[in-house]
Formats: structure tokens, sequence, C-alpha cells
């Protein structure tokens, strides 16, 4: 499904029912926005692990403006700012009330910015492998440098610079740096992942050669007012779980748990943890 909203043409997927049966009357699930990572990547990432999900509220699956499906328009419009700004225009577009985010990697830092900007129309709030300010990258730079291959520290120097080529360019580095991402990392299944997603050079290079360079959500966490769940990966290179405490510290009653034994792709390495952990915050 399409909306157009604002300047722009947003995908969306909806799984689940809304409203299902409950004895003699009909009950209305709350329903989740998930929101995907990247820059650069699309919703398809998180299909079908979050289908699991489906029972206990209805999924709304987005692609950022100029990802995936949504249409494609001027690169200086892919920001933080604009995603956050759409996720809000969708949720009116749609007649809902207050909705649950859920947002990995990049896509917490869109949830999180939206919780802070809009804390009265976020029932609950979900971010995993994420982090709220540019001082993750410094550390994240210094990791591949220890731990990566020369073939590994070459490609990502596109990512920090924001200098990929084009879909197929940015591909390639998801290929090389894909065992650091995920430690069950199976080359066999992730082409398979790959050849679904749809990617985004333009919106990796506006990111990482911009407006990443300089956020910092820090002194506004304290406006969330939602519930939150916090969930780092024990071993995150890029998003390393510090991060995750540290968001934690700064939002009001967050709950942070660190799941053990995986790396950034936390759904692909420990997916029953990932959704376990979810699951019981949703139904709370």
């Amino acid at each position: 499904m399409r909306a157009k909203l604002r300047d722009t043409e947003l995908f969306f997927d909806v799984e689940g029912l809304g409203w299902v049966p409950d004895g003699p009357t009909l009950r209305e699930k709350p329903v989740t926005v998930l929101l995907h990572g990247g820059p650069g990547a699309d919703h398809t990432g998180y299909k079908p692990t979050f289908s699991s999900l489906a029972d206990v509220t209805q999924l709304i699956y987005l692609d950022h403006r100029g990802q995936g499906r949504s249409a494609r328009g001027n690169p200086t419009d892919y920001t933080l700012n604009n995603n956050v700004e759409d996720l809000e225009a969708l949720r009116q577009y749609l007649g809902l009330g207050p909705i649950m985010v859920i947002g990995g990697s990049y896509g917490g830092m869109v949830a999180l910015a939206y919780a802070s900007r809009y804390p009265r129309q976020v029932r609950k709030l979900m971010v995993y492998a994420t982090a709220a300010s540019h001082h993750f990258l410094p550390v994240a730079q210094e990791t591949l440098r220890r731990i990566g291959t020369a073939e590994q520290r070459a490609i990502a120097q596109h990512l920090w610079g924001g200098s990929f080529r084009d879909d197929e360019h940015l591909g390639e580095y998801f290929r090389q740096l894909g065992p650091l991402y995920a430690l069950k990392y199976d080359a066999a299944q992730a082409a398979i992942g790959s050849d679904r997603t749809i990617l985004s050079y333009q919106a990796t290079n506006q990111a990482f050669g911009g407006f990443l360079r300089s956020f910092d959500l820090i002194p506004e966490l304290a406006r969330i007012t939602a519930p939150t769940l916090v969930l780092g990966a024990q071993q995150d290179w890029i998003c390393a779980p510090r991060f995750s405490t540290a968001i934690a510290q700064a939002i009001p009653q967050a709950q942070c748990q660190i799941v053990q034994n995986c790396g950034h792709m936390i759904r692909t390495d420990q997916p029953a943890a990932l959704m376990g952990h979810l699951r019981s915050f949703i139904t709370a």
C-alpha cells in the first residue's frame, strides 16, 4: 500500500487484524509501526521474524522515504527529521491514536526522535541495536580497525565517507561486512535476503556522509513518556551495547536488556530472544 504524504509517497504493509473477536464483542489490538535500519535498506528484513507478533499487535511495516518501495526524490530530503515527520503524517493518514513503535539500528534512531518529539502519540517504545548520538561512529571505526579484515576496512571507508557509487556497491559492502553484523552469518541465507531487499545507496550516503556525523538525541530523550524497552547486542560492532545503556539511562524508567551471544543483527543471531523480549513488553 502507498500513501501520498507531505512531499513524498510512502510504502507501507499491514499484517494482522486490527479488531479481533473476543466473546460477544470485538477487541481492538494495539498498532505497532516497525522502522527499518540502514539507512538505505527496507522493511523486508523484518519478515517473517516479526510476523510472530501479529497475534498480539497489528503490524505496520514502513519503508522510509527514498528507500525500499517508497518514492525516490531529492537525496538531500532523506533526513532523520523528515523520517520523523513522515511517521507522524502516516499515523494521522491512517487515523490512528497513540501507536507502539519498534525500531532497529537506524530505525531505532528514528523511533527515539519520534517519541521525543511526539511523546503523546507513542503508546510503547521499543528500540534495539541502536544509538542516540554521533558518538557511535568513532567507536565503530575503532572496532573495525581492530577486528576487521583489510578488505572490510577498505570498503567501509565508503560507509564512513558517504561515497557508495551505486546500489551494487552498497550491496557488496553488506556482503563483505555480513560476518561482523551477524555471528551466525550464513552467506546463502544472506543472499536470499539480499535479493528481497531494495537498497538505496543515496540514503546511506546522505546519512553517513551528513547528518549522522552530528546528530545528538540524548538531550531530548527525557521528553519521552512512553514505557520504553531498550535492547542492546553483546557483540555489536557498529552500535556498541554501551550506547543502549546510555539511551536507557536518559529515558525516565526505561528498561534495558543486553542480549547475549549476538551481533548487530539480533534478529539473525537470537530471534527467539528478541521476539520474547518484545512480546513480553507489548503484552505487559
